[in-house]
Parts: C-alpha cells; sequence; structure tokens
C-alpha cells in the first residue's frame, strides 16, 4: 500500500511554483495598486485563488502522467524528475487517473465557492483552464504544450485573480504575471528539449522536437531572459515601482541555466533543468512578490 509521502510525491510537489507563483504575484500587485484602499480586499477570496490554482495544477500533473504511461512515454529509460511511481508498480495508472479527477473536483468546489463569493466572470475563467487542462497531454503530443501552459499560468491564472478580487479585468495586472508565465514555459521546455528522443519514440510531437535541438536552446534562451526585460520596461513605464528590480537579482540562476542548456548534448546534460528553471520561477516570483509587498506600504 502507498504510503502518504508516495500520494504526496505522486503530484510532483516541486512543480508548484508554476501554479502558485503566477497568482501570488497577481494578488500582490493588486494590492499594491489598490494600496489606499486595503480594506477593500476579499482576503478569503485571495488564498482562494492561489490554492485552487495550486490543486488543479496538481490535478493536471496526475492526468498527465497518466496518459504520459499509457502514451509510453514515461518509462524507465526516462531521466530526470519523471512518474516513476507508476513505472515501479507503486500506483495503477488508473489509480493516478482518478486521484487526478478528485483533485479536480476539490479544484471546481473552490471555483464554484468563488463564483458564488464574487461574479459569474470567475466561471468562465475557470471553465477555460478545466478544459485546457484536460487537454494537455494532447496538445503536448502535438507541439501545442508551450502554448497551452502559457495561457493556463501565465494568461488564465492572472486572468482569474483579476476578475475574482476586482471583478473586471485588469490589463496592467495581466502584464506584470505574464513574465512569470514565460519562466514557467521555460519549465516545460527544458523537460521537452531533455525527452524528445524517448517522446519520438513514443509517436509524440512537441514543441522541442519540432524546432530541433539548436532553435530549442535559443527558445529556452528567450524565455529566461525575456522576464527581466518585461520587468525592466515595466519599471520605466512607472507600470511596476522601482523596489521590483530586485527580481533582476535571481538573473545569475537564470543564466546558469542558460549555461547549462547551452552546453547540453546529451539528456544527461540536462537532466535535472526543468527542476532547476521550477527553483527559478520561485526565486523571481517571490522577489517580485515581495518587493510588491514592500512598495505597498513605501511608494
Amino acid at each position: 500500500m502507498a504510503t502518504i509521502k508516495q500520494w504526496f510525491l505522486a503530484v510532483r510537489p516541486w512543480s508548484f511554483p508554476a501554479s502558485t507563483m503566477p497568482a501570488l504575484v497577481a494578488v500582490s500587485y493588486m494590492i499594491f495598486a489598490n494600496r489606499g484602499n486595503l480594506g477593500s480586499v476579499d482576503w478569503l477570496v485571495a488564498v482562494a485563488c492561489v490554492l485552487g490554482a495550486l490543486v488543479f495544477h496538481f490535478a493536471g500533473n496526475l492526468v498527465s502522467d497518466y496518459f504520459d504511461y499509457k502514451k509510453g512515454v514515461d518509462t524507465k529509460d526516462n531521466i530526470g524528475q519523471t512518474n516513476l511511481l507508476i513505472i515501479n508498480g507503486v500506483f495503477k495508472p488508473k489509480t493516478i487517473l482518478w486521484y487526478g479527477i478528485a483533485l479536480a473536483l476539490v479544484g471546481v468546489a473552490v471555483g464554484i465557492w468563488i463564483v458564488f463569493r464574487t461574479n459569474v466572470g470567475v466561471l468562465y475563467v475557470g471553465m477555460a483552464g478545466f478544459v485546457l487542462t484536460f487537454l494537455y497531454s494532447f496538445l503536448k503530443y502535438n507541439a501545442l504544450g508551450d502554448l497551452d501552459i502559457f495561457l493556463i499560468f501565465g494568461v488564465l491564472i492572472p486572468l482569474g485573480v483579476s476578475v475574482a478580487l476586482l471583478g473586471t479585468v485588469v490589463w496592467l495586472l495581466m502584464a506584470v504575471a505574464v513574465p512569470v508565465g514565460f519562466h514557467v514555459v521555460g519549465i516545460l521546455h527544458a523537460n521537452n528539449t531533455r525527452d524528445r528522443e524517448l517522446d519520438a519514440r513514443a509517436g509524440t510531437r512537441t514543441f522541442a522536437m519540432t524546432i530541433g535541438l539548436k532553435a530549442s536552446k535559443i527558445y529556452y534562451t528567450v524565455l529566461e531572459l525575456l522576464p527581466y526585460v518585461a520587468v525592466a520596461a515595466l519599471v520605466v513605464s512607472k507600470v511596476l515601482p522601482w523596489p521590483t528590480l530586485a527580481a533582476l537579482l535571481s538573473l545569475p540562476i537564470a543564466l546558469k541555466n542558460i549555461k547549462t542548456m547551452k552546453e547540453g548534448e546529451k539528456p544527461e546534460d540536462i537532466a535535472t533543468l526543468d527542476g532547476d528553471s521550477a527553483k527559478l520561477v520561485l526565486l523571481f516570483s517571490v522577489l517580485l512578490v515581495l518587493s510588491l509587498v514592500i512598495s505597498t506600504f513605501l511608494c
């Protein structure tokens, strides 16, 4: 029988920054933008937005692992962070699928609560997120996984926060959260670049396979550097306060990851780059969140 730790590991907790950080950045900017009227902030809804995004993310991980196993993408030949719990027989594939469905239903319940507490607009955002989450594996196998991930984590999560907390789409809030979305896509692209040979053997076609190794390295570089350009531009345009330049302190980690990708010729060379990319998302976002919170009281 699986242990509690194994049930926890099944959701790939190392990837949690991908969902929680876009939501936290969006919430933090909303707090900063409304610093003169913090009493109007519905803090329960803010927390629910972050938790809902996390639960849906974990559900998506489980459903993706099920289809990757059934498709033959995940095997014992995989290198790095992969679903060894199915491969090694700790969980049956259908157990992982139903686990994912159960978490998705929890996410739906959280979403319904937010809708009743706020407005119906959240429902439409949630429905779009639900559909894209369950279509992820199909889209990934057809070179559209990067787009799917960007839409979920770079667009829909901050959009949901905006609609839930402010009742409308605040485009500046969206612009602030989008840079985190680029970093999140970097996690997926690092994974797919590493696994391109195994994915090809399984008959799938990821975006990394489509553009080839050389272009994949350039694409990863762009994904890792663009967020810093975006933050600098937002500060210059006075959308973000100057303390948010603290996010640039994570740039050395991004450059290290870029170097690993650039020099990687074999899957083993970038075996942990997806995990390292997730750590970068966490550091970049935490710096952005903390600087926004500080700016709420200083600027």
